[in-house]
């Protein structure tokens, strides 16, 4: 028997297929990949958002978006709102069946969102990455509570519209915080220093910028469409008692992986710390 749904939430038209929780910029991210990919059309898909100067930013890039004040009853949900606000996110959803639940709030377990929900409603969850907004995401989603193989699927789908997507176990969410969630904080910072070495280098400032980022956007281009892999990939570029072997042996002397690996680590471990809290 379904739960009884408060008078001031709306069923949703049965032409609704999924909503968001939040129409910040990975939901926007999400709901462009959607429709472009054809997942979905613009009159199936429902975004709740309190903030009328964004939904009015909604409305403008996706005309005929059906933007709300709270959440339609029975209606697959993606959760997309910061840790900070899932408290109400959840009050919101209470009583409302929505079946699915996707939550791309970081930090936030599978068994802290069911809590709040009815048992019939699987949750999955997510952590993406910012990415995504160019349609380069990589996304690793884990089954909770009452999810399925099917579940996963549904979910992973919703995701594969902005990038790559990986099943991992829930166990292994923090560490994907850390190593994708994440990275690309690293990669920034990589191009700043890279930059600015080039800079102490002699380069102009213009210069050194335009050439820091189009290397690494080349590269990650190069990574991507190769059949092979980045040990290789960097064995091809670097001759014997080269330029580019100079430079890597100034790295690998001054500890470059173990500050990567110190860096995941330490992500992960703030991760795993938001989610006690």
């Amino acid at each position: 028997m379904l739960n009884v749904v408060p008078a001031a939430v709306p069923y949703a038209s049965f032409m609704i297929r999924l909503q968001f929780l939040g129409g910040g910029k990975m939901a926007e991210a999400l709901i462009g990949g959607l429709l472009d990919s054809r997942w979905a059309t613009v009159d199936e898909i429902a975004v709740v958002e309190r903030y009328p100067e964004r939904s009015e930013q909604l409305r403008k890039r996706f005309e005929g978006l059906d933007v709300v004040d709270a959440p339609y009853a029975h209606v697959a949900t993606v959760i997309a709102v910061k840790p900070q606000d899932i408290g109400g996110a959840m009050d919101s959803l209470a009583g409302l069946t929505p079946g699915r639940v996707l939550s791309i709030a970081a930090g936030i377990s599978t068994s802290q969102l069911a809590a709040g929900l009815d048992d019939s409603t699987a949750v999955v969850r997510c952590m993406p990455n910012t990415p995504a907004l160019v349609g380069a995401g990589a996304s690793a989603v884990a089954a909770g509570p009452g999810a399925t193989n099917d579940d996963v699927a549904w979910a992973s789908s919703i995701l594969e519209a902005v990038g790559l997507v990986v099943a991992v176990d829930e166990s292994d969410i923090d560490a994907v915080t850390g190593l994708s969630g994440s990275g690309p904080g690293y990669v920034f910072l990589f191009v700043e220093a890279l930059a600015a070495a080039g800079e102490q280098a002699g380069l102009s400032p213009e210069h050194a910028q335009a050439l820091a980022r189009q290397t690494v956007a080349g590269s990650g281009k190069l990574l991507a469409e190769s059949p092979l892999d980045p040990a290789t990939l960097r064995t091809n570029v670097t001759s014997p008692g080269g330029t580019t072997q100079a430079g890597l042996q100034s790295l690998t002397d001054n500890g470059f992986g173990q500050l990567i690996a110190d860096a995941v680590q330490a992500a992960a471990e703030r991760s795993r710390e938001l989610g006690q809290q």
